[in-house]
């Protein structure tokens, strides 16, 4: 555990500097790359655009952009594990990030990013998703094939973030403190209404100490995402995915894991309506048996837009396949992949694996800068042969001392407010009411609650 904290007096101070010499700001994006400040080449030079635009050539076509973030956050959490009297249990999360973007030309360009994730607190130490102390979380060369065209082509080597549709399989993880990155190669080519990405890449064994991460020395996510828009008809997405794992964990067992998965999704807004229709199927080994896994999820919604607050109403319904037999050789539990935390609520026990959910969310505006969301999940395992799965994936709890379905409720109630392009704050709590399934695998149970606040600030 960590004992030292920074000094967030200069912290804020530097945040406060910053905010207020901002002459140009663009949206912060998810990923820091897809940031582009060449248009500030001719603009005043105070100390935001000098960090946003430093021409390093005469022509001014050489240039750097420097850029970074600073998230603090704290969370509590009460009978976390769903024991009794397990009791309070509270982290403080940090994150410090700092990039370097070099632009040589028109068609070649380095990123270079850092990252440090810091937890302390904890009585149990920190996670996996909470710690990584000093990282290379970017360092990649991009080279545009073609640029000066409505068809674009590049080509992008090293170590990069990744974040793809709804994030549902292959998302950077904005949530955690630990942000996901992989290493290898990217193709890209883009027109005005189409994209394809292709990409075979490596995700690295990640630990908690500096510079300590280490390769894996093989080919474990490779695939091809593509896009379409129809104007006036929507989004569609096309996507292939494999992986490998060695020892991947299920209630099935332990085995070498090759799975590819197929699947496509439509989503479209406006008019008030939204649609996000998403299906997967995976097919592949683990072990010497043959694995046949699906999911399908539905979300639908309305924004009342010209009446006051906002309000959108909406429906999440997500089934996700489970193993029907223990121990037959055969699997049927679906992977999620490297997906985003937290899709269910802020608990980290459940997942996308052989879950059923029915989840009604409303959100409301009250001002361009605040949004408020309230949630209920509810959530059922679909096999009652198999048991409950992480958000990463990772096996949690066997299924085999229970025949109910019904793991619990979740209620969720956040709040975000954006004070401007730079800075935000976010708050949230959750209950958790157990259901029978988790009556009978937890012998002393109780019902968990957790809560966070976190602010956040990008440059």
């Amino acid at each position: 555990m960590r004992t030292d904290y920074p000094h967030l007096a200069f912290v804020v101070a530097i945040c406060f500097c910053l905010s207020t010499t901002v002459a140009f700001a663009q949206g912060i994006k998810l990923m820091r790359y897809d940031e582009d400040y060449s248009k500030l080449k001719d603009s005043a030079r105070n100390l935001y655009n000098t960090l946003k635009f430093l021409p390093l050539s005469v022509d001014k076509k050489v240039y750097l952009s420097f850029g970074g973030e600073i998230r603090e956050e704290y969370g509590g959490k009460i009978n976390e594990d769903w024991i009794e009297n397990q009791g309070f249990n509270y982290s403080f999360l940090q994150r410090y990030s700092l990039y370097a973007d070099l632009n040589v030309g028109e068609r070649l360009r380095f990123f270079a990013q850092v990252n440090s994730a810091l937890e302390n607190g904890s009585k149990y130490g920190p996670s996996p998703v909470d710690e990584d102390q000093l990282v290379v979380q970017n360092l990649f060369a991009e080279y545009r094939i073609l640029k000066d065209s409505p068809n674009k082509l590049a080509l992008r080597l090293g170590r990069q973030e990744i974040n793809y549709g709804s994030g549902r399989l292959i998302s950077v993880r904005e949530g955690t403190t630990v942000r996901q990155y992989f290493t290898g190669a990217k193709l890209m080519y883009a027109t005005p209404r189409f994209s394809l990405d292709a990409f075979v890449l490596a995700a690295d064994e990640v630990n908690f100490g500096v510079f300590d991460n280490r390769p894996s020395h093989q080919a474990n996510l490779w695939g091809a995402y593509s896009n379409l828009n129809i104007q006036q008809g929507g989004n569609f997405d096309f996507y292939y995915l494999g992986i490998r794992r060695d020892d991947a964990e299920f209630e099935e067992g332990i085995a070498k894991e090759i799975r590819h998965t197929l699947a496509t999704r439509y989503w479209k807004s406006g008019g008030g309506f939204i649609y996000n229709v998403e299906a997967a199927y995976q097919f592949g080994k683990f072990g010497s048996g043959n694995i046949d896994a699906w999911t399908m999820a539905i979300e639908l919604g309305y924004t009342f837009e010209e009446t006051k607050l906002k309000p959108s109403v909406n429906l999440r319904n997500d089934y996700i396949s489970g193993d029907r037999k223990a121990g037959d050789g055969k699997l049927q539990t679906f992977n999620p992949l490297y997906p985003k935390g937290g899709y269910f609520g802020f608990n980290p026990l459940i997942g996308p694996s052989n879950l059923i959910d029915l989840h009604p969310y409303l959100t409301l505006n009250p001002t361009d800068k605040l949004s408020i969301q309230a949630d209920i999940v509810f959530n059922w395992r679909y096999s009652t042969n198999d048991g409950i799965y992480r958000p990463s994936g990772n096996f949690n709890t066997s299924g085999s001392l229970s025949n109910h379905r019904f793991i619990g409720t979740t209620y969720l109630l956040s709040a975000d407010y954006k004070f401007n392009n730079n800075l935000s704050f976010s708050c949230g709590g959750q209950y958790f009411r157990v259901g029978d399934f988790i009556k009978d695998v937890v012998p002393l149970w109780d019902n968990s609650k957790f809560f966070n606040a976190q602010v956040s600030y990008k440059f």
